[in-house]
């Protein structure tokens, strides 16, 4: 697999790598945001059940939905304080990136609770990567900044999100509400502790940049 080009970056956030034997997050340059865009105007949400909350850039029409998209990303990577901060990986398999996962954190330093949020090519779904790519970013939240905690968020239809989460040894927290489309239905919401994690915990997942990260996003330590 080719090195992806977040490496060659000199802001920290956009160096961070997480390699497993499967895939690479990596984290989100314009270049691999470039090579997502026809995945994008093709459509991530394509049919019922709808699986993100709103609002949503994914489920406007083409251009809006690339141009919103794009403007979201860049929105989030300039957010970043001790407070609040968003990292956007693309995931790459043999080489092609195929979706996006995110880590996002709110007052890190003080919760130690990170949540997740990720989408793929509707045609790469059903072949396991969901899992291995909230496998390898759960191995960044916990092993490379000390979380205490992930939070995840699924509406109650979307079986293969809560299936991921039941898998990886999830919890139940409950059930709140959210607009799809502007019609409202209910969301499982799921928390994985650091203890739990740890039983499954995988040897094989390598970290790159995180030492260099943790500063830029207020975190002086590994929160353990």
């Amino acid at each position: 697999m080719s090195m992806p080009s977040s490496a060659m970056s000199s802001y920290p956030p956009l160096r961070l790598q997480v390699r497993t034997p499967r895939l690479t997050l990596a984290a989100a340059t314009d270049e691999l945001l470039e090579r997502l865009v026809p995945v994008v105007r093709k459509g991530v949400a394509v049919s019922e059940p709808w699986p993100f909350d709103d609002p949503m850039s994914l489920y406007k029409e083409n251009p809006e939905r690339e141009w919103a998209w794009r403007r979201a990303i860049w929105a989030g990577r300039a957010r970043v304080s001790e407070d609040f901060w968003r990292l956007y990986f693309v995931v790459i398999v043999d080489g092609e990136p195929v979706g996006m996962q995110d880590l996002i954190g709110t007052e890190f330093m003080t919760f130690g609770t990170v949540h997740t949020f990720s989408w793929l090519d509707p045609e790469v779904r059903g072949r396991g990567w969901g899992k291995e790519m909230r496998q390898a970013v759960l191995h960044l939240a916990f092993e490379g900044f000390g979380a205490r905690e992930t939070a995840s968020e699924a509406f109650h239809d979307n079986l293969a999100s809560n299936r991921v989460s039941q898998a990886l040894g999830y919890e139940p927290n409950g059930v709140t509400w959210a607009t799809r489309r502007g019609e409202a239905a209910a969301l499982n919401r799921w928390r994985l502790t650091r203890e739990r994690w740890a039983v499954a915990r995988r040897d094989d997942i390598e970290l790159v940049g995180v030492a260099e990260c943790r500063p830029s996003l207020g975190i002086s330590a590994a929160n353990d």
